[in-house]
Protein backbone atom coordinates (compact mmCIF):
# COMPACT_ATOMS: atom_id res chain seq x y z
CA UNK A 1 0.00 0.00 0.00
CA UNK A 2 1.56 3.55 -0.66
CA UNK A 3 2.35 5.92 2.12
CA UNK A 4 -0.42 8.38 0.63
CA UNK A 5 -3.34 5.61 0.88
CA UNK A 6 -1.70 4.86 4.28
CA UNK A 7 -2.34 8.32 5.31
CA UNK A 8 -5.44 8.35 4.27
CA UNK A 9 -6.87 5.16 6.17
CA UNK A 10 -4.88 6.62 9.46
CA UNK A 11 -6.39 9.98 9.56
CA UNK A 12 -10.04 8.12 8.44
CA UNK A 13 -9.69 5.93 11.86
CA UNK A 14 -8.65 9.03 13.63
CA UNK A 15 -11.39 10.59 12.70
CA UNK A 16 -13.80 7.70 13.73
CA UNK A 17 -12.02 7.23 16.84
CA UNK A 18 -12.61 10.76 17.80
CA UNK A 19 -16.51 10.46 17.11
CA UNK A 20 -16.25 8.02 19.14
CA UNK A 21 -14.42 9.49 21.58
CA UNK A 22 -16.21 12.79 22.01
CA UNK A 23 -20.35 10.50 21.67
CA UNK A 24 -21.58 10.64 25.74
CA UNK A 25 -24.30 8.54 27.24
CA UNK A 26 -26.42 10.11 30.14
CA UNK A 27 -28.60 8.33 32.56
CA UNK A 28 -32.01 9.65 33.29
CA UNK A 29 -33.97 8.00 36.09
CA UNK A 30 -37.25 8.23 37.49
CA UNK A 31 -40.05 6.20 39.64
CA UNK A 32 -42.72 5.92 36.97
CA UNK A 33 -44.00 3.43 34.96
CA UNK A 34 -43.57 3.95 30.97
CA UNK A 35 -46.87 4.82 30.04
CA UNK A 36 -46.94 8.07 32.40
CA UNK A 37 -46.62 11.12 30.96
CA UNK A 38 -43.50 11.81 33.16
CA UNK A 39 -41.49 9.06 31.18
CA UNK A 40 -43.26 10.19 28.05
CA UNK A 41 -41.47 13.51 28.79
CA UNK A 42 -37.67 12.10 29.14
CA UNK A 43 -38.30 9.90 25.89
CA UNK A 44 -39.33 12.79 24.31
CA UNK A 45 -36.44 14.63 25.33
CA UNK A 46 -33.91 11.35 24.46
CA UNK A 47 -36.01 10.80 21.08
CA UNK A 48 -35.16 14.40 20.07
CA UNK A 49 -31.29 14.87 21.21
CA UNK A 50 -30.94 11.43 19.36
CA UNK A 51 -32.46 12.63 16.01
CA UNK A 52 -29.94 15.83 16.94
CA UNK A 53 -27.33 13.95 15.62
CA UNK A 54 -24.83 15.14 18.27
CA UNK A 55 -23.26 11.90 19.57
CA UNK A 56 -25.38 12.19 22.63
CA UNK A 57 -27.70 9.35 23.96
CA UNK A 58 -30.21 9.45 26.93
CA UNK A 59 -30.64 5.98 28.52
CA UNK A 60 -33.65 6.32 30.79
CA UNK A 61 -34.33 3.87 33.64
CA UNK A 62 -38.14 3.61 34.82
CA UNK A 63 -40.13 2.28 37.72
CA UNK A 64 -36.72 3.21 40.41
CA UNK A 65 -34.51 0.54 38.61
CA UNK A 66 -31.32 2.99 39.16
CA UNK A 67 -32.25 4.93 42.25
CA UNK A 68 -35.61 5.01 44.86
CA UNK A 69 -37.92 7.46 44.00
CA UNK A 70 -36.49 9.68 47.43
CA UNK A 71 -32.67 9.00 46.87
CA UNK A 72 -32.37 10.61 43.12
CA UNK A 73 -31.65 14.46 44.04
CA UNK A 74 -28.46 13.62 46.77
CA UNK A 75 -26.56 11.21 43.35
CA UNK A 76 -28.03 13.70 40.64
CA UNK A 77 -26.28 16.88 42.99
CA UNK A 78 -23.21 15.01 43.10
CA UNK A 79 -22.81 13.70 39.20
CA UNK A 80 -23.07 10.30 40.20
CA UNK A 81 -26.95 10.71 38.13
CA UNK A 82 -26.85 12.98 34.99
CA UNK A 83 -30.77 13.53 34.66
CA UNK A 84 -34.03 12.58 36.61
CA UNK A 85 -38.04 13.55 36.52
CA UNK A 86 -38.83 14.47 40.11
CA UNK A 87 -41.07 15.83 42.75
CA UNK A 88 -38.50 18.53 43.96
CA UNK A 89 -40.14 18.41 47.20
CA UNK A 90 -38.79 14.98 48.07
CA UNK A 91 -35.94 16.81 48.51
CA UNK A 92 -37.30 19.39 50.98
CA UNK A 93 -35.18 17.75 53.33
CA UNK A 94 -32.00 18.94 51.57
CA UNK A 95 -33.32 22.12 50.62
CA UNK A 96 -36.74 23.41 52.69
CA UNK A 97 -37.57 25.89 49.82
CA UNK A 98 -38.52 23.36 47.79
CA UNK A 99 -41.40 22.26 49.82
CA UNK A 100 -42.59 25.88 48.46
CA UNK A 101 -43.15 23.58 45.19
CA UNK A 102 -45.98 21.42 46.76
CA UNK A 103 -47.47 24.16 49.26
CA UNK A 104 -51.57 23.95 49.30
CA UNK A 105 -53.52 26.66 47.58
CA UNK A 106 -50.41 28.14 46.30
CA UNK A 107 -51.51 26.98 42.36
CA UNK A 108 -54.75 27.77 41.61
CA UNK A 109 -54.90 26.16 37.91
CA UNK A 110 -52.39 24.66 35.25
CA UNK A 111 -51.94 28.34 33.29
CA UNK A 112 -51.36 29.84 37.11
CA UNK A 113 -48.72 26.97 37.09
CA UNK A 114 -46.60 27.99 33.82
CA UNK A 115 -46.77 31.39 34.93
CA UNK A 116 -45.11 30.52 38.55
CA UNK A 117 -42.46 28.68 36.32
CA UNK A 118 -41.60 31.61 34.48
CA UNK A 119 -41.45 33.93 37.39
CA UNK A 120 -38.71 35.20 40.02
CA UNK A 121 -40.29 32.96 42.64
CA UNK A 122 -38.84 30.15 39.80
CA UNK A 123 -35.76 32.24 39.68
CA UNK A 124 -35.08 32.07 42.75
CA UNK A 125 -35.65 28.22 43.22
CA UNK A 126 -33.33 27.78 40.01
CA UNK A 127 -30.41 29.47 42.11
CA UNK A 128 -30.82 27.19 44.98
CA UNK A 129 -30.79 24.46 42.29
CA UNK A 130 -27.82 25.72 41.04
CA UNK A 131 -25.95 26.00 44.34
CA UNK A 132 -26.64 21.86 44.31
CA UNK A 133 -24.75 21.90 40.87
CA UNK A 134 -28.48 20.82 39.46
CA UNK A 135 -30.92 22.73 36.79
CA UNK A 136 -34.16 22.71 35.12
CA UNK A 137 -34.20 21.22 31.34
CA UNK A 138 -38.50 20.92 31.27
CA UNK A 139 -40.47 22.56 33.89
CA UNK A 140 -44.05 20.69 34.78
CA UNK A 141 -46.49 21.34 37.53
CA UNK A 142 -49.32 18.24 37.69
CA UNK A 143 -52.42 18.72 39.74
CA UNK A 144 -53.87 16.06 42.24
CA UNK A 145 -56.81 15.07 44.44
CA UNK A 146 -57.62 12.77 47.30
CA UNK A 147 -58.52 9.31 47.41
CA UNK A 148 -60.00 7.28 50.55
CA UNK A 149 -61.42 4.34 51.53
CA UNK A 150 -62.78 6.05 55.12
CA UNK A 151 -65.52 7.68 53.39
CA UNK A 152 -64.79 10.95 50.83
CA UNK A 153 -62.78 13.64 51.31
CA UNK A 154 -63.57 17.32 50.44
CA UNK A 155 -62.57 19.49 53.37
CA UNK A 156 -60.77 19.27 56.47
CA UNK A 157 -63.20 17.33 58.64
CA UNK A 158 -62.81 14.10 56.84
CA UNK A 159 -59.71 13.19 57.03
CA UNK A 160 -59.90 13.32 61.29
CA UNK A 161 -58.36 10.30 62.37
CA UNK A 162 -57.27 8.92 59.19
CA UNK A 163 -54.19 7.41 58.04
CA UNK A 164 -53.11 9.24 54.58
CA UNK A 165 -50.44 9.82 52.77
CA UNK A 166 -49.64 13.44 51.28
CA UNK A 167 -46.34 13.84 49.26
CA UNK A 168 -44.18 16.47 50.89
CA UNK A 169 -43.75 18.38 54.14
CA UNK A 170 -46.49 21.38 53.55
CA UNK A 171 -49.58 18.82 52.81
CA UNK A 172 -48.37 17.06 55.54
CA UNK A 173 -48.27 19.86 58.12
CA UNK A 174 -51.74 20.85 57.17
CA UNK A 175 -53.38 17.45 57.10
CA UNK A 176 -51.66 16.76 60.62
CA UNK A 177 -53.56 19.98 61.55
CA UNK A 178 -57.01 19.03 60.38
CA UNK A 179 -56.42 15.60 62.67
CA UNK A 180 -55.26 13.12 60.12
CA UNK A 181 -52.25 10.68 61.09
CA UNK A 182 -49.81 11.06 58.82
CA UNK A 183 -47.28 8.21 56.42
CA UNK A 184 -44.94 9.13 54.40
CA UNK A 185 -43.80 7.55 51.44
CA UNK A 186 -43.49 8.16 47.65
CA UNK A 187 -46.25 7.74 45.49
CA UNK A 188 -44.97 4.28 43.96
CA UNK A 189 -45.61 2.83 47.85
CA UNK A 190 -48.89 3.78 47.75
CA UNK A 191 -50.67 0.87 46.08
CA UNK A 192 -49.57 -1.71 48.39
CA UNK A 193 -50.09 0.66 51.26
CA UNK A 194 -53.34 0.75 50.64
CA UNK A 195 -53.87 -2.87 50.05
CA UNK A 196 -52.21 -4.19 53.46
CA UNK A 197 -54.05 -1.47 55.01
CA UNK A 198 -51.43 0.42 56.37
CA UNK A 199 -53.33 3.69 54.30
CA UNK A 200 -56.71 4.71 54.51
CA UNK A 201 -56.05 7.52 52.11
CA UNK A 202 -53.87 9.39 49.74
CA UNK A 203 -52.90 13.02 47.91
CA UNK A 204 -51.02 12.37 45.06
CA UNK A 205 -51.21 13.59 41.15
CA UNK A 206 -53.94 12.62 38.56
CA UNK A 207 -51.51 10.73 36.33
CA UNK A 208 -49.69 8.80 39.61
CA UNK A 209 -53.55 7.84 40.50
CA UNK A 210 -53.99 6.04 37.33
CA UNK A 211 -50.21 4.90 36.37
CA UNK A 212 -50.12 3.45 39.47
CA UNK A 213 -53.96 1.96 39.53
CA UNK A 214 -54.82 2.95 42.47
CA UNK A 215 -58.90 2.91 41.64
CA UNK A 216 -58.04 -0.50 42.42
CA UNK A 217 -57.56 0.28 46.42
CA UNK A 218 -60.03 3.30 46.78
CA UNK A 219 -63.62 3.58 46.97
CA UNK A 220 -63.65 7.58 46.87
CA UNK A 221 -61.99 9.99 44.23
CA UNK A 222 -61.77 13.97 44.76
CA UNK A 223 -60.54 14.95 41.45
CA UNK A 224 -58.98 17.87 40.70
CA UNK A 225 -61.70 20.02 39.27
CA UNK A 226 -62.25 23.28 39.57
CA UNK A 227 -61.08 23.87 42.94
CA UNK A 228 -57.65 21.77 42.81
CA UNK A 229 -55.87 22.47 46.22
CA UNK A 230 -52.70 20.09 45.32
CA UNK A 231 -50.29 20.72 42.76
CA UNK A 232 -46.90 19.76 42.89
CA UNK A 233 -43.46 20.58 40.60
CA UNK A 234 -42.02 17.70 38.92
CA UNK A 235 -39.18 19.28 36.74
CA UNK A 236 -36.85 17.36 34.49
CA UNK A 237 -33.73 17.92 35.87
CA UNK A 238 -29.96 17.58 35.16
CA UNK A 239 -26.32 17.95 37.05
CA UNK A 240 -25.33 21.08 35.89
CA UNK A 241 -21.59 19.56 35.97
CA UNK A 242 -22.78 17.20 33.71
CA UNK A 243 -24.14 19.76 31.35
CA UNK A 244 -21.45 22.40 30.88
CA UNK A 245 -18.99 19.05 29.96
CA UNK A 246 -20.91 18.56 26.84
CA UNK A 247 -20.12 20.79 23.14
CA UNK A 248 -21.97 23.10 22.83
CA UNK A 249 -24.32 21.54 19.34
CA UNK A 250 -25.41 18.87 22.49
CA UNK A 251 -26.02 21.72 24.85
CA UNK A 252 -28.60 23.41 22.32
CA UNK A 253 -29.93 19.89 21.64
CA UNK A 254 -30.91 19.10 25.11
CA UNK A 255 -32.21 22.98 25.70
CA UNK A 256 -34.35 22.60 22.32
CA UNK A 257 -35.79 19.36 22.95
CA UNK A 258 -36.60 20.33 26.70
CA UNK A 259 -38.43 23.57 25.41
CA UNK A 260 -40.41 20.97 23.20
CA UNK A 261 -41.39 18.81 25.75
CA UNK A 262 -42.09 21.39 28.35
CA UNK A 263 -45.02 22.31 26.15
CA UNK A 264 -46.24 18.75 26.03
CA UNK A 265 -45.92 18.88 29.91
CA UNK A 266 -48.09 21.60 30.38
CA UNK A 267 -50.84 20.48 27.48
CA UNK A 268 -50.92 16.42 28.93
CA UNK A 269 -50.97 18.06 32.15
CA UNK A 270 -54.68 19.99 31.62
CA UNK A 271 -55.86 16.38 30.07
CA UNK A 272 -54.71 14.23 32.96
CA UNK A 273 -57.27 15.49 35.25
CA UNK A 274 -60.23 14.45 33.35
CA UNK A 275 -58.47 10.89 32.00
CA UNK A 276 -58.11 10.17 35.99
CA UNK A 277 -61.49 11.11 36.77
CA UNK A 278 -63.03 8.79 33.96
CA UNK A 279 -60.39 5.98 35.08
CA UNK A 280 -61.87 5.78 38.74
CA UNK A 281 -65.78 6.32 37.08
CA UNK A 282 -65.08 3.60 34.71
CA UNK A 283 -64.03 1.28 37.96
CA UNK A 284 -66.68 2.31 40.06
CA UNK A 285 -65.15 4.40 42.18
CA UNK A 286 -67.54 6.77 44.08
CA UNK A 287 -66.28 10.65 42.43
CA UNK A 288 -66.43 13.77 45.35
CA UNK A 289 -65.97 17.18 44.10
CA UNK A 290 -64.70 19.76 46.16
CA UNK A 291 -66.65 23.38 46.42
CA UNK A 292 -65.41 26.58 46.80
CA UNK A 293 -66.26 26.36 50.16
CA UNK A 294 -64.03 23.53 50.99
CA UNK A 295 -61.25 25.09 49.20
CA UNK A 296 -61.36 27.94 51.44
CA UNK A 297 -61.63 25.93 54.54
CA UNK A 298 -58.35 24.11 53.45
CA UNK A 299 -56.75 27.12 52.49
CA UNK A 300 -57.48 29.04 56.14
CA UNK A 301 -55.97 26.23 57.73
CA UNK A 302 -52.58 25.89 55.00
CA UNK A 303 -52.06 29.49 56.91
CA UNK A 304 -52.25 28.22 60.17
CA UNK A 305 -50.30 25.30 59.39
CA UNK A 306 -48.42 24.62 56.93
CA UNK A 307 -47.15 28.53 55.52
CA UNK A 308 -46.48 29.70 59.04
CA UNK A 309 -44.16 26.37 59.27
CA UNK A 310 -42.15 26.83 56.11
CA UNK A 311 -41.30 30.41 57.45
CA UNK A 312 -40.39 29.10 60.48
CA UNK A 313 -37.95 26.63 58.73
CA UNK A 314 -36.16 28.95 56.73
CA UNK A 315 -36.40 32.42 58.88
CA UNK A 316 -33.38 33.65 56.56
CA UNK A 317 -35.79 34.32 53.30
CA UNK A 318 -38.51 31.86 53.83
CA UNK A 319 -41.68 34.71 54.18
CA UNK A 320 -40.03 36.47 51.36
CA UNK A 321 -39.45 33.95 49.38
CA UNK A 322 -43.52 32.46 49.88
CA UNK A 323 -44.58 35.72 49.32
CA UNK A 324 -42.67 36.19 45.72
CA UNK A 325 -44.30 32.94 45.22
CA UNK A 326 -48.31 34.34 46.55
CA UNK A 327 -47.42 37.36 44.10
CA UNK A 328 -48.00 35.51 40.95
CA UNK A 329 -50.75 36.59 39.09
Amino acid sequence: MKLGTLGAVAALATTALGSVAFAETLKLSHQWAEGDVRHQVAQMVADDVAAAGVDLEIQIFPNQTLFKAREQYTPLSRGQLDMTVLPLSYAGGQQPAYNLTLMPGLVKNHDHAARLSASPFMAEIENILAGDDVMTLVHGYLAGGFGSNEGCITKPEDVQGVSIRAAGKSFEEMLAGAGASISSMASSEIYPALQTGVLDATNTSSESFVSYRLYEQLTCYTPAGDYALWFMYQPLIMNKTTFDGLTPEQQTALTEAGKKAEAFYLEQAKMGDQIATDAFSGAGVEIAQMTEEDFNAWLELAKTTSYPAFVEEMPDGGQALLDMALAVE
